[in-house]
C-alpha cells in the first residue's frame, strides 16, 4: 500500500463505515491492513458514532503547524505533534493519536498501532466546510513545480533522480486502499499529495546523504518544505472526501 499517514485511512474508512452502518470492527483491517496489532481504535469509534458523529476528520500537525488539528491540551497536542497525525470528530470535541512501533523479538517483529483517546475543542462545522479543494490542487502543483525546480539546481550528486524514484516506489506500492464513493478531485489530490510525501521521504533518505554537507542540508531543507505543503493539501483532500462520505457535501 502507498504510502499515507495511518489517520488518513482511518478517518476516510470510518467515515464510510459509519455512513453505510457497516460494522466499525471491520476499519482496522480495512484502513491499516500493514499493521498486525491495532489496539484503542474500534471502541472509540464505536463512542462517536453512538454520540451522533458522521465524519471523522484527520489532522497532520508539524512542530510549529498545528493548524490541522483542534486546540487540546498540552498532552494531546504534544502526542499529535510528535506521531505528526491524527483523527479527530469536530462535534463532540474528541480525538485519537496513533504510537506506530514494533514489537517481538528480534528476527520476529510484528507492527503495532495504539490508539490513544483525547478530549480536546468542538471544531463548529461550517469551518470545515470552508476547504477548497480546486485552489488546494492548484497550489500543491505549483509548489510541486517550484521545489523540483529549486532542488534540480542543487550541486548534490548524491541526490540522483534514479536512486530517488526507486526509494519513493519501494514507499508507494502499487494500490492506495481508499474507500469507493469518493470525489475523483479528492482521490487525484490525495494520490498527489500522498506521492509527493513519498518522494520527499525518499529525498532525505540516509543513502543520498552526501559529502557535501551544505548541499545535504539545502536538499533536506528545500523537501520539508515540501513534505509540510503536501501534507496541508492532503489534509484538505481528505477531509473533503469525508465529508462527501458522511453526507456533508
Amino acid at each position: 500500500m502507498p504510502t499515507l499517514p495511518a489517520s488518513v485511512r482511518v478517518a476516510l474508512w470510518a467515515t464510510a463505515a459509519i455512513a453505510n452502518s457497516a460494522d466499525l470492527k471491520d476499519v482496522a483491517g480495512r484502513a491499516l491492513p500493514d499493521m498486525d496489532h491495532v489496539d484503542g481504535l474500534h471502541s472509540t469509534l464505536e463512542v462517536w458514532r453512538d454520540l451522533g458523529e458522521r465524519v471523522v476528520l484527520v489532522g497532520l500537525p508539524r512542530s510549529g503547524d498545528t493548524t490541522s488539528i483542534p486546540q487540546g491540551s498540552t498532552e494531546f497536542v504534544d502526542a499529535a505533534v510528535q506521531a505528526e497525525e491524527a483523527v479527530y470528530v469536530p462535534g463532540i470535541g474528541a480525538a485519537l493519536v496513533p504510537e506506530i512501533k514494533t514489537f517481538g523479538p528480534d528476527g520476529d517483529q510484528g507492527w503495532q498501532a495504539q490508539w490513544t483517546s483525547f478530549s480536546v475543542t468542538p471544531v463548529p462545522q461550517h469551518r470545515v466546510q470552508q476547504a477548497d479543494l480546486p485552489d488546494t490542487e492548484l497550489m500543491l502543483r505549483r509548489d510541486l513545480a517550484t521545489f523540483t525546480s529549486q532542488l534540480s539546481g542543487l550541486a548534490d550528486p548524491a541526490f540522483g533522480k534514479e536512486l530517488v524514484e526507486d526509494l519513493a516506489r519501494d514507499r508507494m506500492g502499487g494500490s492506495w486502499g481508499l474507500p469507493t464513493d469518493i470525489p475523483r478531485r479528492a482521490e487525484r489530490v490525495i494520490e498527489l499529495a500522498g506521492s509527493v510525501l513519498a518522494l520527499a521521504d525518499a529525498g532525505r533518505d540516509p543513502r543520498l546523504h552526501g559529502v557535501d554537507v551544505t548541499s545535504t542540508r539545502n536538499r533536506e531543507m528545500l523537501l520539508n518544505r515540501l513534505a509540510d505543503r503536501s501534507a496541508a493539501a492532503l489534509v484538505v483532500a481528505t477531509n473533503v472526501a469525508a465529508m462527501h462520505l458522511g453526507g456533508w457535501r
